[in-house]
């Protein structure tokens, strides 16, 4: 079974982004202090899918 929290939350660093607090349940609060705006990553992403939608949702491009 994929995780594929790990190969986001490397996007996420390697593009500035921060880890901020834990959020609820078992998610991650991730900001991006340049432009100040903040995602929610669940610690076991299982579709390449919902990956590549956390991406969009940080302004990047899907990478997975």
């Amino acid at each position: 079974m994929n995780n594929f929290t790990p190969a986001v939350i490397r996007i996420l660093r390697k593009n500035g982004w921060e880890f901020l607090r834990h959020g609820d349940g078992d998610h991650d609060i991730w900001w991006n202090p340049g432009t100040r705006r903040k995602v929610s990553v669940d610690s076991k992403i299982k579709s390449r899918h919902s990956a590549n939608g956390v991406l969009k949702q940080a302004g990047l491009p899907k990478a997975l």
